[in-house]
């Protein structure tokens, strides 16, 4: 079964990488432009992963993982936070709000590809 993941990204340049990237490798892709489509996203795109930037308008990434980790449906769904950030603190703000992992840009796809086969155990 092709795996379901949902990438929000303010930035169209991003969206469209990573959408072409986990195509390519077989996965079913569904696009938001910040956390606030994100959300509304969710029950439409049924998600086997989320994959999130940090630094969005109306709803940043880590709102969008609260958001998330609060859902009945939803609440159990690995995400990864995609971001040029890689401070510690940012990556423990995330953690406790409950990403899963974090990457950081420019990514390399082979790698990016096989983080996300882990993660969803495959």
């Amino acid at each position: 079964m092709t795996a379901r993941i949902l990438a929000v990204d303010d930035s169209p340049t991003i969206r469209g990488l990573v959408s072409k990237v986990l195509k390519n490798a077989g996965f079913e892709v569904f696009l938001a432009t910040d956390g606030v489509e994100g959300v509304g996203t969710l029950s439409d795109a049924e998600p086997d992963l989320i994959i999130t930037d940090i630094n969005m308008p109306r709803m940043d990434g880590f709102g969008l993982i609260e958001s998330v980790r609060q859902t009945r449906d939803f609440g159990s769904v690995p995400i990864l936070v995609l971001t040029t950030e890689s401070s510690p603190d940012l990556k423990a703000r995330a953690r406790a709000a409950g990403a899963t992992g974090w990457i950081v840009k420019p990514f390399d796809d082979a790698h990016f590809v096989s983080v996300i086969h882990r993660v969803l155990g495959r």
